[in-house]
């Protein structure tokens, strides 16, 4: 009886020590991943062609020592090609056409840069990147100003309420006075700028940088060495006298920033540098650590939220891409980290079908090169492979760590140019495998006739160079020439109805009814004047007309 007594006081013991190291070891990982979470910091960059964006992702990623010696934008200056370009036609042309994922440590922060598409032919890409972004840096040419493709790309990541950083490149070269700049911004976007730092000259008289916390100049270039130099021996008289001017004149912007303001994305923190000669990228870097905001959290499809902090993981897949490893014709989903932890050879659950999934082998993005990765956290990019599991906007769930939950899905918006794609009989199957493997991408859309004969299918995109992208990849990646023949519409829109509303409504004039990837109604129409007569004559019979849809739930 008393050795009964003695084993069952053991057993209670024991249990009571298991169950205090198991808190202890619960406060560990939350410890643990409060404080991962607070050194996480993720930005895109968004910009014009040209503006720099590949010079200046390299130059932040050589200050995190992610790489030794930054490639060449210009296949005319190196036999080298950009590190974050890894498709051979983003090489031949200097431009970055595919989303791209790298991450780097810098001052005890682990940086998490997204590169976008640097063309508005891609903005609904950038717009999927941007879901994935906590932050965005715009990329201006001191000497153009605000260009075209940088306005589309800023509504894209106004839509996103993100906080905009500034940063003014090119300043090596003649540029516009800063205030311009300023006022573009202000009068285009009406975003209210807070320059950190500002110019003294530009192009061959640039001379450097008065940065305004300190009150203190950067120079340019060391003409000195060792010592102190007064300035007026340093900078020609009337830089200086301009420059005392343009300093008077920031005091109306205000004398310090409102980080509030930033996080609302009411205020833009402005830099100016040159990314080619590396000048100005540091402080940036380095005021960007201090006012990004981290990692916080997301709204789910009820309403209701989760912080990055909670232990249950979710992640948001944002973008697939086929083909980034030539040798195994693959497919990569793109996750983006929202809350918990995660670790490789973990289950997790897709929202969508339910289906459950082992996260076996996944890797660290880093353009073309990979690496396995062991954990993650709220803003890291994990790329996982594909086995047809996910789709873009799917939420993954990890097994076990809480409720099911569902982050909104990413839309997929009206494109602006269709055609049928064509290949020669002979090359049906691998026409076929390509177009399930690069237009399932989501970087153009595929829509099919309503005529069970016309077995073609009809790319609908936003811009020329997309339709240029695909085929080129259609030849390179699986050996097929492809032809389009263009169709003479411009506006698509999704019958939210489905196809009971269209058969209510009965003959439509002006417009084909085609089919998306989920066999839903979609209109094309061949300018504004068509859509908005039919929506009048049709209102009370075909519903609503929407512009932009939204993968169905399984």
């Amino acid at each position: 009886m008393q050795q009964n007594s003695r084993a069952e006081a053991g057993a209670i013991a024991y249990a009571a020590a298991a169950a205090a190291q198991a808190e202890r070891q619960a406060v560990l990982n939350l410890q643990q991943l409060l404080h991962e979470v607070a050194r996480r910091r993720n930005f895109a960059i968004i910009s014009h062609p040209d503006a720099g964006k590949t010079t200046l992702t390299e130059k932040l990623l050589l200050y995190g020592g992610a790489i030794h010696e930054a490639g060449e934008v210009k296949a005319r200056r190196s036999a080298k090609s950009a590190t974050s370009d890894w498709m051979e036609l983003e090489k031949q042309r200097g431009i970055s056409i595919s989303s791209t994922a790298m991450t780097f440590e810098y001052s005890a922060c682990q940086i998490n840069l997204l590169d976008t598409p640097g063309h508005q032919d891609f903005s609904e890409d950038t717009y999927r990147t941007l879901a994935a972004a906590d932050n965005a840096v715009m990329l201006v040419d001191g000497a153009k100003g605000i260009e075209t493709q940088t306005r589309k790309l800023f509504e894209v990541a106004r839509m996103r309420s993100l906080p905009i950083f500034t940063f003014v490149n090119k300043l090596d070269r003649p540029s516009l006075n800063g205030f311009e700049i300023i006022e573009q911004l202000e009068r285009e976007f009406g975003l209210q700028s807070f320059p950190v730092n500002w110019p003294i000259g530009s192009g061959d008289r640039f001379v450097g940088l008065f940065q305004r916390a300190t009150n203190k100049v950067t120079l340019y270039q060391r003409t000195v060495e060792g010592g102190r130099t007064k300035l007026d021996t340093l900078i020609d008289a009337d830089l200086m006298e301009q420059a005392r001017e343009d300093v008077e004149l920031l005091q109306v912007l205000g004398e310090e920033l409102d980080p509030a303001a930033v996080l609302r994305g009411e205020v833009t923190p402005m830099f100016f540098g040159s990314a080619m000669t590396n000048f100005g990228v540091e402080p940036f870097l380095n005021h960007f650590i201090d006012f990004a905001a981290r990692p916080g959290k997301h709204e789910t499809k009820t309403g209701a939220s989760i912080a990055a902090t909670a232990p249950q993981f979710t992640g948001l897949v944002f973008k697939l891409q086929a083909n980034m490893d030539a040798r195994h014709r693959d497919k990569v989903a793109f996750v983006r980290v929202c809350s918990g932890k995660f670790e490789k050879g973990m289950k997790v659950k897709v929202a969508r079908t339910g289906r459950v999934v082992t996260l076996a082998a996944p890797q660290k993005m880093f353009a073309n090169d990979r690496t396995i990765v062991q954990e993650g956290y709220a803003g890291d990019v994990i790329g996982l492979t594909n086995p047809g599991a996910f789709a873009i906007g799917d939420t993954l769930v990890g097994l076990g760590s809480g409720p099911m939950l569902a982050f909104p899905p990413i839309p997929t918006f009206s494109p602006e140019l269709f055609a049928y794609m064509r290949c020669p009989p002979n090359q049906k199957k691998p026409f076929l495998k390509g177009i399930e493997g690069l237009l399932g991408e989501g970087a153009v859309q595929v829509l099919y006739s309503t005529d069970e004969y016309v077995t073609d299918p009809i790319l609908a995109a936003v811009g020329q160079l997309q339709y240029e992208v695909v085929q080129y990849r259609m030849q390179a990646e699986y050996g097929v020439e492809t032809s389009l023949e263009p169709m003479t519409y411009t506006i698509a829109r999704w019958v939210t109805g489905g196809w009971a509303a269209v058969e209510k409504a009965g003959r439509l004039f002006n417009t084909i009814a085609v089919k998306d990837a989920y066999g839903r109604p979609v209109l094309l129409f061949r300018n504004k004047f068509a859509l908005d007569q039919l929506a009048a004559e049709t209102k009370t019979l075909l519903g609503h007309l929407s512009p932009f849809a939204l993968p169905p739930d399984v």
